[in-house]
């Protein structure tokens, strides 16, 4: 039976616990006599609360804190109920570079990171290294300061570049080097009104029952008053580490991270961040081409283990052996410094979640150790709870190869695909029905939904049957997409150019609320040839589910069933977002919010979409008074909460008290529309409605800002400076104004007396859309197949090379246009 180490409650400070406390001054203890009001209270961003706080620039409120330790945290998402953190800083961390010296602006960031996470009651332990780098910095200061002295005196030459440092001992650097770095981390974490104390040990005192005890209750004492304790190895007098000196049921004090390990077990502690010069786990070799980073380390497959080499600076570390230890089932080896994994391994065994994430380079995950503990994908997870699934980066492999496969079959079996998805959907109506009923039960019993949401969410027989002739367009028209020779160029005699359309890639697209997104969706991305991954919002899981299944019966029809994979984990967006390796366009479909956060969230990866849909109707002075109140209306109450949708009406200034006016007001007033007055309309009245807080603005819902213009060219100024190149419409009688306004609004769809609603992909002849676009480059407007696709260059030739074609050469560039066929070439 297993023996772990356990304690009755806490202990008084010791004496000796007190003289170890680094500048512990009466304003640190009166500062921390709020730990009553703060240590069980967790802080989130952006939550409307009384107690709103700010911390760091970054405004959080006071949410009750509550974690009993027992089983670690299955998932990432839970790690931010993690009330006791251990962080442990390698050497690599801490260090520069060039191993002298301490990284100051790593170590203000990581001081930063610990402080906003003290300040939200959290309970913060830090075991720490440098002291052998900061001593090694001193020492060869020292040293080179005492070597110019006497070669200035005996010499009388400047012989600085000849001087030689003597190797310096490893144990007299930390003894040089140690309070320095403590002083360091006392005078940071100063800033942040907390305060450090410092605890130095060695694996004797793990050893010995009492000092064991005391040194349970000193950190318990320190936790208790609010204050960060900052732990380390005594390298001064710490003897070289015994192999095979585990006891049973416990490890050994070798370095910092079976310190770090120990202490967290032994303290109860929810979570050790292990931060190291790597990102985590890998399947090989950092560095080797097929290196991947392991997400989730499960310690359930037995599998043979490689590890590198010791840390190039400090006492930590071993070198480079065979270690069995328990593995992902992804991987045959794994590189990382073995005492990382076993640490690691027997904290999860007592209870501890663990990550291991790389602490030298803040691009990868911006503040490292805030990002863990908000449950952001970084560096690799130890959790013993084996995946339900393939991670969301198998997901994507599956995709592209899947992808790969379906651009081969012949156009004919890619629409065949199609059509069979379509008649599914007809087929398991009933099915689809009642999983979306129980999706919008469960959202309106949650009330999570606004209702224009709600109605994105519901499906009917009539969607479900126009969803299916949609479908069918894709697959019709689908014939000539991938492989379609775009130019055919003569370069030279038997040297013949062509640039074909291929598929891009893997596409990730994630929806809000639409659960008929799915198989439009995923019949663009079959007829294109592309792998695709889909993220929904939970608010539709079961109605996708089903959709997802017959989506993947219908691919299955030819092989191809691993193409279109739904991400079922619990993967946040942002964590997708940096998947820039597997995935190769973004597309999101849903509120204007969303956009923006997937653009802000991309790490290399193009986004396609619109952040916004401002969409304009201009009612011209010439405009025929019956066309006018039918097309407002269509724009703006056949669905306002779609994207098309008009939200800013603009009357010509002659039309204002004319019956044409009032018959607009009626009409929006029947429907319910609320009416905002932009600046200039309400100028012109006494008694206006409420006044526009902008003119850029998306309701979503029945209500509409007016606004009064000169003219065309007006209207056409004001679509520039505050719509968002969605889509734009005038209604006139006048032809030439109507051409001019076509010409000159710079918008993805511009439209002469017709309602904005039409923007949509279906009613373009599309079958589909995969979303709208207002980017200026690749696909505009709304996006069918076509602009799901990209190209590439075919050459083919007969023993050609440049140099022939040089001034001295045989031959000459015809660069002869040649026609272009009318089926596919491949």
């Amino acid at each position: 039976m297993r023996k772990w180490w356990l304690w009755s409650g806490t202990k008084m400070l010791h004496r000796a616990a007190l003289s170890s406390c680094v500048g512990i001054t009466a304003r640190c203890l009166l500062a921390h006599v709020r730990t009553t009001a703060s240590s069980n209270f967790i802080c989130f961003p952006g939550t409307p609360h009384q107690n709103v706080r700010h911390w760091s620039n970054i405004p959080f409120i006071t949410m009750p804190l509550m974690r009993s330790h027992g089983k670690p945290f299955a998932h990432r998402s839970e790690l931010k109920h993690a009330k006791r953190i251990v962080v442990k800083l390698g050497s690599a961390v801490v260090t520069r570079g060039d191993e002298c010296g301490l990284a100051l602006g790593r170590l203000a960031s990581i001081v930063e990171q610990v402080s906003v996470l003290q300040n939200q009651g959290r309970e913060m332990m830090i075991v720490t290294s440098g002291a052998v780098a900061f001593g090694k910095q001193r020492l060869r200061h020292e040293i080179l300061l005492s070597q110019s002295v006497r070669q200035a005196l005996h010499s009388g030459q400047n012989q600085l570049k000849d001087m030689q440092v003597p190797v310096l001992e490893a144990r007299a650097c930390a003894a040089a080097g140690q309070s320095g770095l403590m002083a360091l981390y006392e005078a940071m974490f100063t800033q942040y009104s907390i305060c450090a104390a410092q605890i130095l040990v060695t694996n004797l005192d793990f050893h010995d029952e009492q000092k064991r005890r005391n040194l349970n209750g000193t950190l318990h004492e320190l936790l208790r008053m609010n204050i960060v304790p900052i732990i380390n190895t005594n390298d001064a007098v710490v003897p070289p580490p015994e192999p095979n000196s585990d006891l049973q049921g416990v490890i050994s004090i070798k370095d910092n991270d079976s310190l770090a390990a120990r202490l967290a077990v032994e303290m109860k502690a929810d979570l050790i961040i292990v931060l190291s010069d790597v990102e985590g786990l890998f399947n090989s070799p950092p560095g080797s081409d097929d290196a991947k980073l392991i997400d989730i380390f499960y310690p359930g497959d037995q599998q043979s283990v490689t590890f590198g080499t010791k840390s190039r600076v400090g006492m930590g570390g071993m070198e480079a052996k065979p270690y069995k230890a328990r593995s992902s089932a992804l991987c045959s080896s794994i590189s990382t410094p073995p005492f990382s994994v076993k640490a690691a391994l027997w904290a999860l065994q007592g209870g501890t979640s663990v990550v291991i994430a790389n602490g030298t380079y803040p691009k990868i995950s911006g503040h490292v150790i805030t990002d863990i503990v908000e449950g952001k994908k970084v560096g690799t997870f130890f959790s013993e709870v084996k995946p339900a699934g393939p991670t969301v980066e198998q997901q994507a492999e599956m995709a592209r190869t899947g992808g790969r496969n379906l651009a081969t079959l012949l156009p004919e079996q890619r629409a065949e695909i199609i059509f069979h998805l379509a008649d599914l959907l007809t087929d398991h109506r009933e099915e689809i029905l009642s999983a979306n009923k129980k999706d919008l039960e469960e959202a309106e019993d949650k009330g999570r939904l606004a209702p224009p949401l709600l109605k994105r969410l519901s499906l009917s027989t009539a969607k479900l049957n126009s969803l299916a002739i949609g479908l069918r367009q894709i697959a019709a028209s689908s014939q000539d997409s991938v492989g379609r020779v775009l130019r055919r160029t003569r370069i030279a005699k038997d040297l013949e150019l062509e640039q074909v359309t291929v598929p891009i890639g893997v596409l990730l697209v994630i929806f809000e609320s639409r659960p008929d997104c799915l198989p439009q969706v995923s019949a663009l991305a079959i007829a294109s040839g592309n792998g695709l991954l889909l993220k929904g919002g939970k608010e539709a899981s079961n109605t996708n589910q089903i959709l997802y299944r017959l989506t993947q019966e219908a691919l299955s029809l030819h092989g191809v069933r691993d193409t279109v994979q739904l991400v079922n984990t619990r993967e946040e967006v942002e964590d997708l977002c940096r998947l820039n390796k597997l995935i190769d366009l973004i597309i999101p479909r849903g509120s204007s919010q969303l956009v923006r956060d997937i653009e802000k969230a991309a790490k290399g990866i193009p986004v396609m979409g619109h952040s916004e849909g401002i969409c304009h109707v201009y009612v011209d002075s010439e405009a025929s008074v019956e066309k006018v109140t039918r097309i407002v209306r269509d724009s703006k109450c056949e669905y306002p909460a779609a994207c098309n949708a008009m939200e800013t009406l603009l009357i010509h200034r002659d039309i204002l008290r004319t019956p044409l006016f009032d018959q607009i007001i009626d009409m929006l007033r029947v429907e319910q529309v609320k009416i905002h007055a932009g600046p200039r309309f309400a100028s012109y009245l006494t008694f206006s409605p409420s006044e526009v807080r902008s003119l850029r603005t998306e309701y979503g819902d029945l209500e509409c800002c007016l606004e009064v213009v000169d003219g065309v060219q007006d209207a056409i100024e004001h679509i520039h400076k505050y719509g968002s190149s969605h889509t734009d419409a005038i209604i006139t009688e006048n032809e030439q104004i109507a051409e001019y306004f076509l010409q000159h609004v710079d918008s993805a769809c511009v439209f002469w007396n017709t309602s904005t609603r039409f923007s949509d992909g279906y009613r373009f002849g599309l079958g589909a859309e995969v979303g709208i676009s207002t980017a200026r480059i690749h696909a505009r407007g709304p996006v069918g197949i076509e602009g799901l696709l990209t190209t590439k260059w075919i050459l083919r030739g007969e023993n050609h090379v440049v140099s022939d074609f040089s001034e001295q050469g045989s031959k000459k560039y015809l660069h002869e246009k040649l026609p272009v066929p009318q089926t596919s070439s491949i």
